[in-house]
């Protein structure tokens, strides 16, 4: 006979105990342990692993249509970003800002190439891929960076990083026999397009240090690189420290002629403030000399006041009708005429006789008084 499972059992015969122990276990390691986005950017984002995500639970395929309404919530959409990045820029910085800010809840993965893998598909680098890869961990939209990353992405590289979506420009990049890297990536439906930014890019900044070398050039020397160090030929650097002279010289000469025209523009100014001053003084003086000696002026009211006070001065003042006689006694009437009035004028017959006349006519005169 069949023995019955007790209390203490399952129907399947493991004990209830060990049954839920085991359900336990499973619960556990379904449920989802993804890195979760970094919230403080006092440290530089990590390098992955060798696994990047240690999470064990499946990971179902999200459409962009589902991870753009913040599906699923248990964990972030993981999205995976590749490049070069040297000479990193902001042109670098704002794809990287895009891939971020695709959903709401987005943990970004970076893939740098290697120096070989750069060098055999793209060509040489300025950066060495030590330098690249901290550029990347320190631009503030990165979670993670994975170095070394592969030129073509492959379902096992997908699978190894849990990766969502991909984000890169939607022009197609031809390499590596290819006519676009990330054509199977679209097929799939897990790429994501970002916008690139007119106006720089790293073969932009190269051909700007091309076209400008000798400046470059010249100013490290100026800066204390050696010729060895620059790769510039013995000729070349006498030429370009004999340019770096010129130019001094050039920049002395500049600076004294700013400096005289700063001073010829000062002393304008004061010239025109001293015009202007001697102008208004000038004003003033006419001003003051036509109130003194204008036709109506007060030296001429001052000149007519004198010249009456003097006339008045020199005239005889006539003494009025109502006074009496001055000097006459009422007992004492007026002297006859003196004889000497009626003679009979005879001119005279000599020389002699003119000044004994004479004489004779003061003393009456004398007399008289």
């Amino acid at each position: 006979m069949p023995v019955l499972a007790t209390n203490a059992e399952s129907e399947t015969g493991i004990p209830k105990s060990l049954s839920n122990e085991l359900l336990s276990e499973t619960m556990e390691e379904i449920e989802h342990t993804c890195p979760q986005p970094r919230l403080t950017l006092s440290a530089p984002a990590p390098f992955a692993g060798e696994t990047s995500c240690q999470c064990k639970a499946p990971h179902e395929k999200l459409t962009i249509a589902q991870a753009r309404l913040g599906t699923p919530v248990d964990r972030p959409v993981r999205v995976y970003a590749d490049g070069i990045f040297d000479l990193f820029h902001a042109g670098h910085a704002r794809a990287l800002m895009q891939a971020k800010t695709l959903f709401p809840n987005s943990y970004l993965l970076v893939g740098v190439c290697s120096d070989d893998l750069t060098h055999k598909f793209k060509g040489f680098t300025v950066m060495n891929e030590t330098e690249r890869y901290e550029a990347l961990r320190h631009c503030r939209y990165v979670d993670e960076v994975i170095r070394d990353a592969p030129w073509t992405l492959t379902p096992e590289f997908l699978e190894k990083h849990k990766i969502d979506f991909v984000a890169h420009d939607d022009i197609p990049y031809s390499s590596a026999g290819s006519d676009d890297v990330y054509k199977h990536i679209k097929e799939a439906g897990m790429f994501v397009p970002t916008q690139r930014t007119e106006g720089i890019s790293t073969s932009d900044i190269i051909t700007r240090i091309v076209r400008d070398y000798d400046v470059y050039a010249r100013r490290n020397l100026q800066r204390g690189y050696t010729a060895k160090e620059l790769n510039v030929s013995f000729i070349n650097e006498k030429k370009y420290r004999f340019q770096n002279q010129v130019d001094k010289m050039k920049e002395k000469v500049k600076n004294v002629e700013e400096k005289s025209k700063e001073f010829v523009n000062r002393v304008e100014e004061k010239s025109h403030d001293l015009i202007q001053k001697w102008e208004e003084k000038s004003r003033e003086f006419i001003g003051n000399f036509l109130e003194l000696f204008g036709p109506d002026g007060a030296w001429k009211q001052m000149f007519q006041e004198r010249s009456g006070r003097m006339l008045q001065a020199l005239s005889p003042r006539q003494s009025p009708t109502s006074s009496p006689t001055r000097g006459r006694s009422p007992s004492r009437s007026p002297s006859p005429p003196s004889p000497w009035l009626f003679r009979k004028m005879s001119p005279p017959s000599s020389p002699k006789a003119a000044s004994a006349s004479i004489s004779s006519m003061s003393e009456g005169d004398e007399y008289e008084k």
